[in-house]
């Protein structure tokens, strides 16, 4: 897949989240059952997601660590009081670099490999932020929309 890897500045996005320490590689175990604490909570409050979509926030590890932070959330239209595990964050303002992946996300490494390209191409520094917004859910995994984005030191 061709990416088109652009820079942009951005706001920043209220999420609703759990936030575990996860171990490189261990995301794919980690996401579903944080999510579903946080899809409980916005049942039990409406009117605090209208439309937004579920969205990875990961904190960049020191170097040498073998985990980092991550927040697995949804987007949601506004602050609230942390209740329980479900913690009020956002993703950080300022400028990016992003990519949209379609497809499968088993692929979706590519986009991050996009970027990273972008990086060694052009110098810049990446933050301490990146995260991943998912598109909405479709059967058919070819329309499967994932935004990419990385925040730029």
């Amino acid at each position: 897949m061709n990416y088109q890897v652009v820079t942009e500045t951005v706001s920043s996005q209220p999420l609703a989240a759990v936030r575990r320490r996860v171990r490189m590689g261990e995301v794919g175990s980690a996401w579903k059952p944080a999510l579903d604490l946080v899809w409980e909570f916005l049942r039990c409050h409406e009117g605090l997601r209208i439309g937004g979509h579920n969205c990875f926030l990961y904190q960049h590890p020191a170097p040498g660590e073998a985990a980092m932070v991550v927040d697995f959330g949804v987007q949601v239209i506004r602050p609230f009081q942390d209740a329980g595990e479900i913690v009020c964050t956002q993703t950080p303002a300022g400028e990016v670099v992003m990519t949209t992946h379609i497809g499968s996300y088993g692929k979706l490494a590519a986009a991050h490999e996009a970027i990273n390209s972008w990086r060694a191409a052009t110098g810049r520094a990446f933050g301490a932020y990146s995260w991943e917004i998912y598109g909405d859910w479709t059967d058919d995994e070819a329309k499967l929309e994932t935004q990419v984005v990385y925040l730029l030191g």
